[in-house]
């Protein structure tokens, strides 16, 4: 008798009472993270908005409201900031468009040869991913060492017979050459990741294409180029998006090795936010660093629209 009392299902309003109580500790578990999210993400990102209309230099009691002015005097009307605010933009298209196209040649081949050897696949995939999981202060300072006037990379030249080509002023002391350097670092760190993007697309495509394409006598160099290239075309603009976003946003590989010298000629956007908001003692310019970082989310979200668009007509 009382195991078909048990059996009855509850009535409605007890099944609702539940249901409630399953709602509320649901509720109960996710508040304080969403209590964070609200603190730390809508209120910075709001507060960050509103410094951008204001002149403050984060000590004074009040701030000093002036609109557009900010906007203005970093993209044409002041003549201390905009000339700085151009020529750091200037460095950062360099990177931009240097930078994912480069990356996308190194990774690309790299992962077809990779994903061709069938032993120790393991152990050089780790190789290759090693830039990335290695802390990046510590390599950029190893970078430091070796890109010096008496470092590796002159000394290596100078074995070679080729002391034509060395920097007496260090590879990152020479303004023809400090920017190039940097790019390649920066090429030098991207490729691990778009290389696993490449390599598990690679590893997804069909065999039979493949070995249909062998079978229409195209070689390996066809076959790639002609067959597995258009397969991985949507990892390709993942990549370049990628890429894009960091060398637009990204700048504490030149706050580190370079804070922007020589004579500024590898100061990049996210750099010159960097100096507005920190580095001029009491100045009223975090108005202008945050104007200058609504800027730069303005332009990576323009540019993540049309990487979107541009997916959607290929597919």
């Amino acid at each position: 008798m009382e195991k078909d009392r048990a059996a009855v299902p509850r009535s409605g309003p007890s099944r609702r009472k539940d249901r409630r109580y399953e709602a509320l500790t649901g509720y109960l578990f996710v508040a304080p993270a969403v209590g964070l999210f609200l603190v730390m993400g809508l209120y910075t990102v709001g507060y960050g908005f509103t410094l951008s209309f204001a002149k403050w230099n984060g000590f004074a009691p009040n701030w000093e409201w002036v609109g557009l002015d900010n906007y203005k005097d970093l993209l044409w009307r002041d003549p201390v900031y905009a000339p700085r605010v151009r020529h750091a933009a200037a460095n950062t298209i360099w990177v931009m468009v240097a930078s994912p196209v480069l990356t996308v040649v190194v990774s690309f081949p790299l992962a077809v040869l990779l994903n061709q050897v069938k032993r120790f696949q393991g152990v050089l995939r780790s190789v290759y991913f090693l830039p990335y999981v290695t802390s990046g202060v510590a390599v950029f300072f190893a970078w430091q060492y070796i890109l010096q006037p008496d470092g590796a990379i002159n000394s290596l030249l100078s074995g070679l017979g080729l002391g034509s080509l060395q920097q007496p002023q260090g590879w990152l002391g020479n303004p023809s050459t400090a920017m190039p350097t940097m790019i390649m670092i920066t090429v030098w760190g991207h490729v691990p990741v778009a290389m696993l993007l490449y390599l598990t697309g690679l590893q997804g495509i069909d065999r039979s294409i493949l070995e249909a394409s062998e079978l229409d006598g195209a070689g390996w160099w066809r076959t790639n180029m002609s067959v597995v290239w258009p397969l991985v075309r949507p990892i390709t603009a993942i990549v370049l998006l990628l890429n894009l976003r960091e060398a637009l946003q990204g700048f504490q590989t030149f706050l580190v090795m370079t804070n922007g010298g020589p004579g500024d000629h590898t100061n990049v956007l996210g750099l010159e936010a960097y100096r507005l908001a920190f580095l001029k003692n009491l100045s009223p310019t975090l108005g202008l660093a945050s104007a200058l970082g609504w800027l730069l989310f303005a332009a990576a979200l323009v540019l993540a629209l049309i990487n979107l668009r541009a997916l959607r007509s290929k597919t």
